[in-house]
């Protein structure tokens, strides 16, 4: 045994032996558990400017600085709202110095929005416009968040240096009307846009949000999906200048065209429009960009008759007075959601509300009671 080990050691002496063709290099060093230029890559979270900086970066164009505003504009922080209301009125001092086009676009799902909007943005900015996207993406109920896709949708737009697009979360408001979509586009035509799109989620309740905030309204319809139904749905039909038919091209132009005529007959049914508009139908196609002339033609005509009977200027007003009381409910929840009684109860109303101890609406009552007691 002994003479076993004595071997055992004569043979690892060998590793000590550099004439020896048994030696054992050092190895590879490890590598850092972090990489060591992460920092490089690293981005710091952009720091509040001054109003007077993002109005500055605003007026100029600056995409980046009018991405931070619009940030600012759409937080829930109270220490930015201040800001963000100090920004909104000097960009509304500046947007209504332009005579922007604002136009909603909606469709039922399936009908393209998304590369429809691609498509006739590319032509309208090819035609000498700035164009500001605002699309407004669903978010989930459980989580909260939203995946904020448009703009990978939206590959050719997106780097179009005439155009920009927003991507927001409709964080739980009415139809997936964004919160803040109103400023958004103030503050959009302050930095000189003077075309902005609102994309809606879909067909819904959004539509009146929508058509709340904007001058021209256009609806995206596909043929094949109960055409002779969704002419006589009066809510979504009295509130289109335009409805587009998509789709239009390959083999299904003349089921396009078909539904066309069965839109064109359905408007007919309806009164006219205090604009003096009358609504029609058209066709497109985003592959082929057929019909896109005839959209922009369209728009261009509604916006020299409202403009010219006055009707752009009255419209305009009434939505200012809407938003106006808008803001005002929505100042009033935060005030009551921000109180600090209100803030220490409301747990305490809501468990007794789910164990089934207090009714709802009792509770709301007491709360708002509380609320008047101690503001």
């Amino acid at each position: 045994m002994s003479s076993q080990v004595e071997h055992q050691g004569d043979f690892f002496k060998d590793y000590d032996n550099k004439d020896s063709s048994l030696i054992v290099n050092a190895g590879v060093a490890q590598p850092p558990i972090m990489n060591p230029y992460v920092k490089k890559f690293y981005k710091k979270k952009p720091e509040i400017l001054t109003v007077d900086q993002y109005m500055e970066g605003i007026l100029a164009g600056n995409t980046t600085i009018l991405s931070q505003a619009i940030t600012l504009v759409e937080s829930y922080l109270p220490e930015h709202r201040l800001v963000a209301q100090e920004i909104i009125k000097r960009c509304q001092v500046e947007s209504a110095a332009h005579k922007t086009m604002r136009i909603g676009i909606t469709g039922v799902p399936g009908a393209g929005k998304s590369t429809f909007i691609e498509a006739f943005g590319s032509y309208m900015t090819s035609c000498g416009h700035k164009l500001a996207v605002l699309a407004i993406d669903p978010s989930s109920e459980k989580t909260k968040g939203s995946i904020l896709g448009d703009k990978t949708r939206m590959e050719t737009l997106c780097h179009d240096p005439n155009a920009f697009i927003r991507p927001s979360p409709s964080a739980g408001s009415l139809g997936g009307v964004a919160r803040k979509t109103r400023e958004t586009i103030l503050l959009c035509e302050a930095a000189g846009f003077d075309t902005i799109f609102v994309e809606t989620v879909g067909v819904g309740q959004s539509e009146t949000a929508v058509h709340s905030m904007t001058d021209f309204f256009l609806l995206l319809l596909i043929s094949g999906a109960g055409d002779d139904l969704q002419g006589i749905k009066r809510g979504i039909m009295e509130m289109s200048d335009l409805i587009n038919v998509t789709k239009a091209d390959g083999n299904n132009i003349e089921r396009a065209q078909m539904a066309r005529v069965l839109y064109v007959n359905a408007l007919h049914l309806f009164p006219p429009t205090e604009s003096g508009w009358i609504p029609t139908a058209v066709t497109s196609s985003a592959v082929t960009k057929d019909g896109l002339p005839e959209i922009k033609q369209k728009i261009e005509e509604y916006f020299a008759l409202v403009k010219g009977n006055g009707y752009y200027e009255k419209r305009r007003r009434e939505q200012a007075r809407y938003w106006m009381y808008e803001s005002i409910n929505e100042s009033l929840k935060n005030m009551f959601y921000e109180n600090p009684i209100i803030e220490k109860l409301l747990p305490e109303y809501e468990d007794a509300v789910l164990d089934g101890r207090l009714e709802s609406f009792t509770s709301a009552s007491e709360l708002i009671e509380k609320y008047r007691e101690n503001s």
